[in-house]
């Protein structure tokens, strides 16, 4: 029968965790809880975890806390174990950047009462530590449990047998330094670009065991079914033999048990082992295994302890890559700080679930630890649901020393040795390191895990930090070390992370010395400050540089990654009548099959401010090919009748595990079709035109619009409601000034009128022509060319007031806005979007933003205060822009240009930097426009063809 490790609260603690908690504890309870844990253990062969604090942010212990300084201080009363004391309203709130003058010093002291069984006489009992913020000491019925521990991020343990009391209540007390007597450990950890707290932040508690008995084991389980091990055993005897059986989780054994026997009594064993053809533990296939080694003194088990692992042998190649399981690696991955909003560090196993499913829905396959080990259940479900693991001692610019170096690197290495997520180990960040911790790696990894010195080039391994797109003159992606950057893409506020990716991931994946990548970051780390009315604090421009908002709102830049680094990559194809249902596509899976995805369609038509269409989708299951990775082959889907009828085609990847990878969206109807569906352009009554010195005054079917003689542009708009604010356009986004603009005149074509404007010969504006009909409709045509070769901004502007305008509803990408090197990640559709004046990554953001541009338009509805104002695009990819976005204080290279003017149609938009990089330095994707003509022939310009209906409907 397999066991499983067993982990206990009293009965105290489950009534009244994170509440108040009195020091007088109901004596009932105690014996309750003793009699019951000395019940269990008189039978139990397995280490008892027994827990003094809660599990996690979501289960906490009461503790009683006194504080030295700062925020509620200088008085005993209660606080949250595990938490961080600000967030309870203790001590001083402060970022790493902040100057030495400024950090709060404060320290915490703590205690806590329990109760230990009589039947615990004769073992073994530890107190175990997973974190605590920083220099922590411990003592037990008023007894010293040992050193004093430095380092924040890092489980610590003491051997309490000889303190406790059996039988009685204990009382545990524990005095926690914020800021460290070690100048090393405050420089490691306190001194970087992220929120520094205090406090008992993981989870207290016991560990139990009889005094022979397993302590730890280190587990090398290879891709070949070869099962090594180290069992560390504390009091061991000659004789002493360990045996090791293997199980799947659902509790079957696999293969054969293996023993071995030590006839001196050694501390550590080796054992050998093997299992047949094992099921290899991959992001894309996380099979995992069970290991129970028994220990067995004079024929007799008294001891057992299990070991969760998996198969998978990793390897670094000089001057090729990095391979696990015999396939080499592109890293598609993000860095993760440990961190919620309104408990800083101190997490739970749901919020750690919650952050491996984003990354995985988001087609990531690796998640690097910044910059410090991760609670373990967040390794725990790295290693369930399949990510790879960079896993990193502290130091942030600066490092330990070697002294309480060498102790940190070992209880990082011991706690999260076994963890097959795990695939590198981080010495380090950006300068942080202490070379003469190295060999410790090596040490005590059983498995010998490549070793890394994030932004350093080491042992064949070039991390460097933030390169510009196609870097290097002999390094980089022009170089002979494997190219492996730890931190690239800086997000910050809308910029970075997807923007600029797409052309990196090509330059990546096409690259064989690359091995990917890590995005910098995947959540915005702004704060709740309970010392200032529970506001978020992002501390200015450090904190919000996430892929996700604080509390994981879902920003533009998560979904362009979704279908950047989906690993089913659908090449571009248009959908015309001739179309046959052919999709080529690529494989970029490491282990999967295409044919073991699943795909599915729908057929769909969208609605207009007009017309219900009233049509039910038609949807339909469409054969995965068979692909292996690496290759191409044809999506092929059998087109149902009628199929040329339908508006859009929705393409579905779904993974083995039949969980979205991404939707596709291909247009069926052109805007053309779409144009000739909307707008009326009928009618018999001619529209009337007056003339002032400076006007011309049109009118038709109660629609009244006067435009400029002197430049041709929209200045009023009127219908029998009242005045439309819609005028002052089209003027060119850029080259205005440069128009050549020479006359307006008019004419009639039929029963439609034309008010047309002339331009000098090869001036930047080749024609601006109104057509008027007598529906009241009215049709705009712009075509121009970029002063010179490119263009920042290509297009045409109006003005509107913002304060008048309500939302938006449109045919076309969506919901979230795009920058020119951020096009990916939407859905053709039509969206309703609301206003809002959002900032991204400012407290008080609302997502989908509002402001900003829309690519591929084929009408939009200005929904306002007043009157609606309908506008219907004639000609592709042109980008809806609606006003402009409000910045932060300090933008970097976030804050593109925009075009003067609140309402614009453009041919060409901005790209979007990074905190360090300005776009252009991020691929071609991140350039100015390009468009030339030289012989500036008008049927070749750039053109914007729009109808508006100003009708007021």
């Amino acid at each position: 029968m397999l066991l499983n490790r067993k982990a206990f609260y009293s009965p105290l603690e489950r009534g009244r965790a994170g509440q108040s908690e009195s020091r007088g504890v109901s004596v009932c309870l105690i014996l309750a809880f003793s009699l019951l844990l000395s019940a269990f253990c008189s039978n139990a062969q397995e280490t008892q975890k027994v827990y003094l604090s809660g599990t996690g942010s979501d289960h906490t212990v009461n503790w009683q806390f006194y504080c030295t300084s700062g925020m509620n201080s200088g008085k005993w009363t209660t606080i949250s174990v595990p938490s961080n004391w600000e967030l309870q309203g203790f001590g001083k709130y402060n970022y790493g950047l902040d100057k030495d003058t400024v950090r709060g010093k404060e320290s915490g002291m703590y205690k806590y009462n329990f109760n230990v069984p009589a039947s615990w006489k004769g073992k073994a009992i530890n107190i175990v530590f997973e974190g605590s913020m920083t220099d922590t000491k411990v003592s037990i019925n008023g007894q010293s449990a040992g050193a004093i521990h430095q380092g924040s991020f890092y489980r610590f343990k003491y051997n309490i047998s000889n303190l406790l009391k059996l039988g009685e209540s204990n009382l545990l007390e524990v005095t926690v330094d914020k800021h460290s007597a070690n100048a090393s450990v405050n420089a490691a950890e306190r001194k970087g670009d992220f929120w520094i707290f205090g406090g008992i932040y993981r989870p207290v508690y016991l560990e139990v065991a009889p005094q022979q008995h397993i302590s730890r084991v280190a587990v090398n389980a290879l891709a070949n079914g070869k099962l090594n091990a180290e069992i560390f055993l504390e009091k061991p005897s000659v004789g002493t033999s360990v045996a090791a059986q293997v199980y799947s989780l659902s509790g079957q054994k696999v293969g054969l048990p293996f023993k071995t026997t030590s006839p001196k009594g050694d501390s550590i064993l080796k054992l050998n082992g093997s299992v047949a053809n094992p099921k290899l533990w991959s992001p894309e296939f996380p099979n995992l295994y069970n290991v129970v080694f028994s220990l067995t003194q004079n024929g007799k088990v008294t001891h057992t302890f299990t070991q969760r692992f998996g198969f998978r042998t990793v390897e670094f190649r000089e001057h090729d890559g990095i391979y696990v399981n015999n396939v080499k690696v592109k890293f598609k991955g993000v860095n993760r700080h440990s961190f919620w909003p309104e408990t800083g560090r101190a997490m739970s196993k749901t919020r750690s679930i919650e952050d491996v499913k984003l990354m995985k829905d988001m087609n990531m396959n690796a998640v690097r630890m910044s910059h410090y080990p991760p609670d373990p259940h967040f390794l725990d479900v790295c290693d369930s649901l399949g990510l790879f693991v960079l896993d990193e001692l502290t130091g942030w610019h600066n490092n330990y020393d070697t002294q309480v170096g060498s102790k940190l690197v070992k209880e990082m290495i011991t706690r999260d040795v076994n963890h097959p997520a795990i695939v590198i180990w981080d010495n380090g960040n950006e300068g942080g390191f202490n070379f003469d911790l190295d060999h410790f790696f090596g040490d005590y990894d059983i498995q010998k895990r490549p070793l890394i010195h994030p932004w350093s080039i080491y042992k064949g391994i070039n991390t460097q930090h933030y390169i510009n797109y196609d870097y290097g003159t002999g390094t980089n992606l022009h170089g002979h070390d494997v190219t492996f950057p730890t931190e690239f893409l800086h997000g910050l506020y809308d910029g970075g992370a997807g923007a600029g990716l797409d052309d990196f991931w090509e330059l990546m994946y096409r690259t064989p010395i690359s091995a990917g990548g890590f995005i910098w970051a995947f959540a915005d780390e702004d704060v709740v400050r309970t010392d200032k009315n529970g506001e978020l604090d992002s501390d200015g421009d450090h904190a919000p540089d996430g892929i996700v908002g604080p509390h994981h709102e879902k920003e533009g830049s998560y979904y362009a990654i979704k279908e950047i680094w989906c690993p089913v990559r659908m090449e571009p194809r248009e959908v015309t009548s001739a179309f046959n249902g052919s999709f080529r596509l690529e494989n970029r899976y490491l282990y999967t099959n295409i044919k073991q995805c699943t795909f599915s369609y729908k057929l769909a038509n969208l609605d207009n401010p007009y017309k219900k269409m009233g049509t039910i989708p038609k949807t339909g299951s469409i054969a995965a090919p068979d692909v292996v990775p690496g290759q191409f082959g044809n999506l092929q889907m059998q087109m149902p009748a009628g199929w040329q009828s339908y508006d859009v085609l929705y393409i579905t990847a779904y993974g083995p595990d039949k969980h979205e990878l991404f939707t596709w969206s291909y247009p069926i109807s052109s805007h053309p079709e779409i144009t000739r569906r909307m707008v009326d352009i009928g009618g018999s009554v001619k529209p009337t035109i007056t003339e002032t010195d400076s006007l011309y005054n049109v009118s038709a079917n109660g629609i009244s619009v006067s435009f400029k003689r002197s430049s041709g542009l929209l200045i009023s708009v009127k219908n029998a409601k009242g005045d439309i604010p819609f005028n002052n356009g089209p003027v060119l986004a850029e080259g205005w000034e440069k128009s050549g603009f020479q006359k307006l005149s008019y004419r009639y074509d039929g029963n439609n009128l034309v008010v047309e404007g002339a331009f000098e010969k090869k001036a930047n504006e080749a024609l601006l022509k109104w057509t008027i009909y007598p529906s009241g409709w009215i049709n705009m045509t712009v075509k121009y060319w970029p002063i010179g070769e490119e263009g920042n901004m290509l297009g045409v502007n109006f003005s509107y007031p913002e304060k008048d305008v309500k939302g938006v509803t449109y045919m076309g990408d969506g919901p979230y806005h795009v920058w020119k090197n951020r096009l990916k990640g939407n859905s053709l559709n039509v969206w309703d979007k609301k206003y809002n004046n959002t900032i991204t990554g400012v407290p008080g953001m609302e997502y989908p933003e509002f402001k900003g541009y829309y690519s591929n338009l084929y009408w939009m509805k200005l929904n306002t205060t007043t009157q609606p104002v309908t506008i219907v695009c004639d000609n592709r990819d042109v980008f809806m822009r609606l006003f402009t976005p409000a910045a932060p204080k300090k933008v970097y290279n976030t804050a593109p240009a925009f075009p003067s003017g609140d309402i614009s149609f453009m041919n060409g938009i901005t790209a979007i930097g990074t905190k360090s990089q300005k776009p252009e330095k991020l691929g071609a994707q991140g350039l100015p426009n390009k468009y030339f003509d030289y012989y500036k022939d008008v049927e070749m310009a750039l053109t914007i063809n729009l109808y508006f209906d100003f009708s007021g409907k």
